[in-house]
């Protein structure tokens, strides 16, 4: 049998070109596992010479644990015609093992012969591959299962004290219940805004400033904004520039600034007893351009060298239980990495476990003169007052983004509409002036992009109020297509009241100046914006005598209504005012009176929930005047 079997493959049964030359490896072995016959890809392969295996045991060349599993499959292969996708590890010439995976074909079956071809194809690259996606799953697993943690733990914290907070607690409470809420929401738009960061670096779209920057400035900031938490700890927070890098630099300070915070912070938060230390100098210059080096030295807990050739992948810290314990993305670094390579710089880091870190950046900047500082970055606020009587149009579909938008407006002194909409927007803008739009871009009905849009083409009155967006969506192209909408500027969402001040104050310009009358009070002087009654027309397809019997209806019940919201708000009975408040939702849409629409749902709103005296009164009172105003106006057409 053993001597009739290259006779076999001589006699043409198999094609030279197929077998003899083929990419495939083809293995003639008998039913105990010798080795009959080999092509020449065992030597392209595997490494060994032609015909140097034949008269060995291919089990031979099989790793010991894989051998009862493979002997199995053999045995299965012995009695069936054909077999396929039968992986195994055979040992190479020098000693490492190579993945294959065989399909049999066995010459009994046909021939007579008790003997299986082998047609054997190299997996190395795809077992690799496989093993790469394995890791890179569990990774994502692990980054899911840490960010999953790390967002609920501070929703968790913003929501439980925010049900405290409506338990009545005394003010040093409210204080304590406040500042923790701040705390949480500060640290969720840290996480968020690592993982908006990290998109937009590896969707190509992040872009650089090139702004002017004094090197001491920015890192004696930085050290004072550290410094408190360090001082909690115990630990010597302090930082040293050459007198060569005490220079105007050209180049993006908020992206420098970024990737210090990730390291300093790292460092605080991995070090507990002793020095950090942030040094920084000239490492090379070439004409105008300097090589910055920056060093962030510290005395913590130090990582293992095993681990040092991972901590800038993505969603990986030194292990998972340091992630535990510490908490955090594990972003920061990989963001750092490539915020630096983004800018022609690089990253490397020294450690020792138990004994310390030391992280060091080298980074390029363009020296620079003065005038290169951009004014608008260092502007200032002077007071709330210089937006007192300002007119704003705020629309925004969500009640909580309205409501703090709202009272940030309500305690500068602005007078502002708003609206649920871009429909309901449009609406008011042709009926009033307003001085300037703040527009959400993701809203029912019509969106922010489609309603800037429909202003910038309608009346030339009102095209060229200044739109700023408000929006949750943060990256470089949201921006762009803002503007691209006719949007003047964008704030992204979750904004301060620094953030909203700023942009408010920059164009509204030379208006601050000047004493602007409310919109309730300009919409006082002109009865058609009072009351619109083309929804009541629309309903009724015109139908005078309808029209005038809700009108009378109205004429007759509303100032009954007027005098309980007034006894109610009286008696301090918030409940009974929600009610009245409520049955008189449907009649304000119906009438047609635009301006009360959110007044009358935030009334209601603040009424169920009673906690703020002040604002239900001013509401409601509020209210009433424009109740009566409409009675009168319509009193005065009929």
């Amino acid at each position: 049998m053993k001597s009739s079997l290259p006779v076999y493959v001589k006699k043409g049964l198999f094609y030279k070109s197929v077998v003899e030359d083929g990419s495939d490896i083809i293995f003639i072995v008998d039913y105990e596992g010798s080795i009959l016959y080999h092509n020449h890809s065992v030597r392209d392969t595997l490494g060994y010479k032609t015909a140097s295996l034949v008269g060995k045991n291919f089990f031979d060349f099989l790793p010991s644990t894989l051998l009862p599993y493979f002997k199995k499959e053999f045995t299965k292969s012995t009695k069936k015609a054909f077999n396929k996708g039968i992986e195994f590890q055979f040992k190479c010439r020098d000693k490492s093992y190579k993945y294959l995976e065989f399909n049999s074909v066995n010459l009994k079956q046909q021939e007579g012969i008790e003997g299986l071809i082998l047609d054997c194809r190299d997996i190395s690259q795809r077992k690799k591959d496989a093993e790469e996606l394995l890791r890179a799953q569990k990774a994502k697993e692990q980054f899911l299962a840490n960010i999953s943690h790390e967002i609920r733990t501070p929703i968790n914290g913003i929501a439980g004290m925010a049900a405290l907070l409506s338990q009545n607690p005394t003010k040093d409470e409210q204080k304590t219940y406040l500042n923790a809420i701040k705390s949480a929401a500060d640290n969720l738009k840290v996480i968020i805004n690592d993982i908006l960061d990290l998109a937009s670096i590896e969707s190509g779209k992040l872009k650089f400033e090139k702004i002017g920057f004094n090197l001491n400035d920015l890192l004696h900031s930085l050290i004072e904004t550290f410094g408190v938490q360090a001082s909690e700890k115990g630990i010597k927070l302090s930082y040293s520039l050459t007198r060569e890098a005490n220079k105007i630099f050209i180049g993006d300070p908020v992206r420098l600034n970024q990737i210090l915070i990730n390291l300093i912070s790292n460092a605080i938060k991995f070090t507990h007893h002793g020095f950090i230390q942030v040094s920084v100098k000239v490492e090379k210059i070439r004409g105008k351009i300097y090589v910055l080096c920056f060093d962030i030295s510290d005395t913590g807990i130090g990582i293992p060298q095993s681990k040092l050739q991972t901590i800038f992948e993505s969603f990986s810290q030194a292990d998972a239980s340091v992630t535990r314990k510490y908490g955090g993305t594990g972003l920061g670094l990989t963001i750092v990495k490539q915020l630096l390579e983004l800018q022609n710089g690089s990253i490397r880091v020294v450690s020792q476990e138990n004994e310390g870190s030391t992280f060091s950046f080298t980074i390029e900047y363009q020296v620079g003169e003065i005038e290169f500082f951009d004014e608008t970055k260092l502007y200032k606020p002077k007071n709330n007052n210089q937006l007192k009587n300002v007119s704003i149009l705020l629309v925004e579909d969500n009640d909580i983004n309205r409501l703090y938008a709202g009272s940030i407006l309500k305690m500068w002194g602005c007078h502002f509409e708003t609206a649920e909409n871009g429909v309901v927007a449009l609406e008011k803008i042709r009926n009033n002036a307003f001085d300037i739009v703040l527009m959400d871009i993701q809203m029912p009905v019509m969106d922010g992009f489609e309603t800037t849009k429909a202003i910038r083409q309608g009346d030339p009155k009102h095209s060229r109020v200044p739109i700023i967006a408000l929006t949750a969506n943060a990256t470089q192209k949201d921006f762009e297509n803002c503007i691209a909408a006719g949007m003047n500027d964008c704030i992204t969402k979750p904004f301060t009241q620094e953030d909203l001040f700023q942009a408010l104050t920059k164009y509204l310009g030379k208006k601050l100046t000047v004493k602007k009358k409310s919109v309730l009070d300009a919409s006082t002087t002109n009865d058609v914006s009072v009351v619109d009654l083309s929804y009541l027309k629309n309903v009724s397809n015109n139908n005078e005598q309808f029209i005038k019997e809700i009108v009378s209806a109205f004429l007759e019940s509303m100032p009954t209504t007027v005098s309980d919201i007034k006894a109610q708000l009286e008696k301090k009975d918030w409940d009974q005012l929600a009610k009245v408040v409520h049955k008189i939702k449907p009649t304000i849409t119906l009438m047609g009176i635009h301006h009360l629409k959110d007044k009358i749902i935030l009334l209601e709103k603040e009424a169920r929930n009673g906690q703020d005296e002040h604002t239900i009164k001013t509401l409601a009172n509020e209210v009433s005047k424009f109740l009566t105003q409409a009675i009168e106006s319509l009193r005065s057409q009929t």
